[in-house]
């Protein structure tokens, strides 16, 4: 459950993004600030493993992965679903981006993308930049082409 000050939590275009490490799926680990000087980063909180929504958004993401890689920017698909919902997803669908489980979610509420009593984040998508700021939040369904535009811009 979040408490209501932490459901408040609403971050800005041209904020620092909040620092977090993280356990990647299928391996190893990410801490944000390991990123700066380097890569991009799109931050894209789903609802649910599996459900039609979000697995037609990180299809999309897996299906442009090179685009994005070539604009230096890595992409993490984000929810509260286990390690294990993440595997069967990612086999079912075959996705090339790494999956970050937020079981806790701790993540979630510090990127103000947790769902208020619930146990699923909104689909809510940050692109922060090599400096660590926020450059652009999505909410909803992201343009995959939008996406990579803004990149350009970077």
């Amino acid at each position: 459950m979040t408490s209501q000050e932490e459901s408040l939590i609403e971050l800005k275009v041209g904020e620092k993004a909040p620092d977090f490490t993280v356990t990647l799926y299928p391996s190893g680990s990410l801490k944000l600030a390991e990123l700066r000087g380097k890569k991009n980063l799109i931050l894209a909180f789903y609802p649910k493993d599996s459900t039609p929504g979000c697995s037609i958004e990180m299809c999309a993401f897996s299906e442009s992965l090179a685009s994005f890689e070539s604009a230096d920017t890595l992409v993490l698909g984000v929810s509260c679903d286990s390690m294990e919902s993440h595997e069967r997803f990612s086999r079912k669908h075959n996705l090339k981006q790494a999956l970050v489980s937020d079981t806790s979610g701790e993540l979630g509420r510090l990127y103000g993308a947790l769902r208020e009593g619930h146990r699923s984040a909104n689909r809510k998508l940050f692109l922060i930049d090599k400096n660590g700021t926020i450059r652009h939040i999505h909410n909803g369904m992201p343009d995959i082409k939008e996406l990579l535009e803004l990149l350009k811009l970077l």
